[in-house]
């Protein structure tokens, strides 16, 4: 259709292809880190901490993506954690992959394949892969996959030609082992190759199978990791996953006719759609098996007529599907069994039949369907990218879209708790209990906001019903035991964090927990190890560098302390925590004045911080300004009612005053609430 225009400027379609994808997704590149972006990258301590490329490629950290953990390494060294040069590199590997894409529909012969190519790139069902940063998995694979099939097709046609088709061969299964190492879909490449080469051939040849052995070797080593992984590192292992072979064929079948009406018509796109209830009805069951098998046998019978485009992007379709149709246990599966970004590679077969139906029209009215076409996959991928910004934006969009999604409502409880607007976090939290209370997670996360919002004795109910559900859990052991601690029971909390880490040794929450208790009762040397262990899973967390600071202070290692609490404020400008804390160690070494702006800000940040308004007032005091202090304690008090902490620090100071009577009613209060 443009090969005329194109003919004259060999350069320009690769060009015109990655301004139009680039276009599409500008609206992408001013978000942040999204959903588990934390866990590839903002809190992998691979990547941000001292562990580094050795365990990326030496042990379980690698997930079963090295190649990408080191992609992401890479771009930390770069720029640290600037969320716009992760998105650029991703949108870049995208932009590679389409002009690839075109070049092998160009080797195959294809008609439109810049159409081709144009229509896959500028699908909004391929945001999910672009605007979300820890997809690099698919946009870097997708450029080796294509890499090996250019190159494998260069082979084929060279077939013969001594060395230099030698070469080719040699770069194709180089590309290959690199796309299966950034992401382990990629095992049906070698599938992809031989239709390729069946395509260029006309037909089967044995000599293609026997050159495709090292190429299936390679993806059944992939595969059986991923499999593992996915089951018991990723914990794929469960009710969720328990479907039987009929129903793993009945969901197969739906996930095919899913994924292609997404391509005709992608309205609407969803980050979590809902998840089916799979009910096999016998006759239903067979009626459908009839018909695939059916269709299957015709596009087979086909294959050599005028069906055999179809026949083979159909074979396509299907075989970079079949590691997410249902038959294997994937995480994401437990939340729904389709996803676009598992589509991501499988729609260049439709996008290239949908091309090449489009270049076999005539005339002025095919380049205006061509235009028309592009013009609104660009405006629909522009105005998705959009959802794709922030997580708040993410999660919104997907409740309209499936209100019924739990996982959506607890992410976006959680990014409400981040933002410190607990009474938006608790109420969200509390909708997603309402339509799944027997989630041990959502009642682990309500416990959590619960206690950062300064009520730490609602948070136990949460806690133990989250126990309840799921005794060994890690996460609600030390949570519960971080609330238990912070109502004055140590001993019992104590046991909840020493129960968590008999589960996950490396639990860093509890490690940290563990550390903050003992550093409180004295024991701040033996606080230290628990904390750099802590640091050593979680290297950026902000609350455990604190807490390490406060154990330095503890042992007179005030310089040391200083500069942790620095770093910590650093990690995390909006923590109330780290301003206090800072604030009682420049005060602790007579440095009173200099504390004050920092026990300012915290209670600026969180007004019912009991800890920071005693230390603020003893700093006052310090300085002479015993009214302010006083005047301190009472808006703590006011600020957090229904802390016990708050309550006795105001009445010791009114006792001080002579105000006995005053003073009497604050420390019952404090003995009720405790």
């Amino acid at each position: 259709m443009f090969s005329s225009s194109f003919r004259r400027f060999p350069w320009l379609p690769a060009l015109l292809l990655a301004a139009a994808v680039a276009g599409a997704y500008v609206p992408s590149l001013g978000g942040g880190f999204l959903w588990d972006d934390d866990l590839h990258i903002t809190a992998n301590p691979t990547i941000v901490g001292p562990l580094g490329l050795q365990e990326i490629w030496t042990s379980a950290r690698a997930n079963y993506f090295p190649l990408v953990l080191t992609n992401f390494w890479v771009q930390h060294a770069l720029w640290g954690l600037e969320p716009l040069g992760y998105r650029i590199v991703t949108l870049a590997c995208h932009v590679v992959a389409a002009v690839l894409l075109w070049r092998v529909l160009l080797r195959l012969r294809a008609p439109g394949a810049w159409l081709g190519a144009a229509i896959w790139a500028l699908h909004p069902v391929q945001v999910e892969s672009v605007a979300w940063i820890c997809e690099l998995k698919n946009t870097q694979s997708a450029v080796f996959f294509l890499l090996s099939a250019w190159a494998w097709l260069r082979w084929v046609e060279a077939d013969g030609g001594g060395s230099r088709a030698g070469h080719w061969y040699g770069l194709a299964l180089a590309a290959a082992a690199l796309a299966i190492l950034s992401k382990p879909s990629t095992v049906m490449l070698p599938v992809a190759l031989g239709l390729g080469a069946w395509w260029l051939r006309g037909r089967p040849a044995w000599r293609d199978a026997a050159r495709l052995v090292p190429f299936f070797a390679l993806s059944g080593l992939a595969a059986g990791w991923t499999i593992w992984e996915q089951k018991f590192n990723s914990g794929a292992i469960g009710p969720e996953w328990s479907q039987t072979l009929p129903e793993r064929i009945a969901i197969a079948g739906r996930v095919v006719w899913f994924y292609l009406g997404k391509l005709a018509w992608p309205e609407p796109l969803m980050f979590i759609y809902p998840r089916w209830e799979i009910a096999v009805r016998p006759l239903a069951f067979a009626a459908a098996l009839g018909v695939a098998a059916g269709l299957g046998a015709l596009l087979w019978r086909c294959r050599d007529g005028r069906l055999r485009a179809d026949a083979l992007a159909g074979l396509f379709f299907v075989a970079l599907l079949f590691p997410v149709l249902g038959f294997f246990n994937v995480y994401f599966f437990r939340y729904s069994f389709v996803g676009d970004h598992f589509q991501y590679l499988a729609a260049m077969g439709p996008a290239a039949l949908a091309g090449a139906g489009l270049a076999r029209l005539a005339g002025r009215h095919a380049r205006a369907a061509g235009a028309i076409l592009l013009a609104s996959l660009a405006i629909m991928t522009a105005r998705q990218s959009r959802v794709y910004l922030s997580n708040e934006a993410l999660w919104r969009d997907t409740l309209a879209h499936n209100p019924g999604a739990v996982m959506a409502w607890l992410n976006l409880g959680d990014t409400y708790a981040q933002a410190g607007r607990y009474d938006d976090a608790i109420a969200t939290f509390r909708r997603a209990l309402a339509i799944r209370p027997s989630d041990p997670y959502g009642w682990n996360d309500l416990g959590n906001v619960l206690t950062l919002a300064g009520r730490p004795d609602e948070a136990l109910e949460p806690f133990e019903k989250a126990l309840v559900l799921k005794p060994a859990f890690p996460d609600a052991l030390s949570n519960h035991g971080h609330a238990l601690r912070l109502l004055g029971r140590p001993a019992e909390a104590i046991r909840q964090y020493e129960r968590a880490l008999e589960l996950n040794p490396d639990h860093a929450g509890a490690l940290n927990n563990l550390g903050a208790e003992l550093a409180q009762s004295g024991r701040a040397a033996e606080a230290l190890p628990l904390f750099e262990r802590a640091l050593r899973c979680r290297p950026r967390d902000a609350a455990t560098v604190d807490n390490l600071a406060g154990a330095l202070r503890e042992l007179g290692r005030f310089d040391a302390a200083l500069a942790r609490h620095h770093e910590a404020i650093r990690l995390q400008p909006q923590r109330a925590e780290a301003h206090a804390n800072l604030g009682r160690t420049l005060a602790l070494q007579g440095r009173g004045e200099e504390a004050v702006p920092h026990f300012e800000r915290a209670l600026a940040l969180a007004p019912a911080l009991p800890a920071a308004a005693a230390q603020y007032a003893a700093a006052l005091t310090q300085l002479g300004r015993h009214a302010e202090a006083l005047r301190q304690l009472e808006r703590g008090a006011a600020a957090a009612p229904r802390s016990a902490e708050a309550q006795l620090n105001f009445g010791v100071a009114l006792a001080r005053q002579g105000r006995l009577d005053e003073a009497v009613e604050r420390f019952e209060a404090a003995v009720r609430l405790a």
